[in-house]
């Protein structure tokens, strides 16, 4: 899911920010190598962080009903996770690139979920409205300082941009088909040899509630 994610992620970025022959946006580590490369405005996406969001884990199966209702299929609920981005505009002047991080913060500002129409296919099969957080202070444990150290440039002003989607943790398996027929039991005596009563099969009632339900038997 994560590049479906990004493809959403450029959607909203070039829809708001920067149109069609207006510069380009990127996804590649923001080194000092490839900051010497560019050659047109540009805003950088990059995935810097991946963490499970563990408050929304899910227990049991999820049932899949057919038409008629009945479960055809069941399978485990996703996992959901927290993609965080470093948004950082670059440009020959730091006021295009302040005024390109600005039109950036509010274009997403306007957004708190991805917007349907930038979801590609994959993502908007999921049917779920998938969180986005931008500017918000990073959990202790993070620091943009130490980001920056880590990929040998220096601190450039930055949007962090979280983006919560479900992960699915496996496929769906059929269940077996409803019971239509009623169980056949055989009495025997204490000697293994079939007593004098005929087998007998019990059958549910149709249309009785749970406690009401009991068992006819067929001779």
């Amino acid at each position: 899911m994560i590049h479906e994610v990004d493809e959403a992620m450029r959607s909203v970025l070039r829809g708001g920010v920067l149109p069609d022959g207006a510069g380009d946006i990127a996804f590649e580590a923001p080194t000092r190598d490839w900051a010497a490369r560019r050659n047109a405005p540009t805003l950088n996406a990059y995935l810097y962080d991946i963490r499970e969001e563990v408050v929304r884990r899910e227990r049991g199966a999820i049932s899949e009903r057919g038409p008629d209702g009945v479960v055809v299929r069941r399978r485990q609920p996703p996992r959901w996770f927290r993609l965080s981005y470093l948004v950082t505009a670059w440009t020959t002047r730091p006021e295009d690139e302040h005024r390109l991080l600005s039109a950036a913060l509010g274009c997403l500002l306007s957004h708190e979920i991805l917007p349907a129409a930038a979801l590609p296919n994959a993502l908007r099969a999921l049917e779920v409205s998938i969180p986005l957080t931008v500017a918000v202070p990073p959990a202790e444990s993070r620091s943009i300082a130490d980001i920056w150290s880590a990929l040998g440039g220096e601190l450039k002003p930055s949007l962090d941009v979280v983006i919560t989607v479900p992960f699915p943790v496996s496929p769906a398996y059929e269940v077996a088909p409803p019971v239509t027929e009623g169980a056949v039991t055989v009495v025997r005596g204490i000697d293994g040899v079939p007593g004098d009563s005929e087998p007998r099969m019990l059958r549910s009632v149709p249309g009785a509630s749970p406690s009401a339900r009991g068992s006819e038997e067929e001779r």
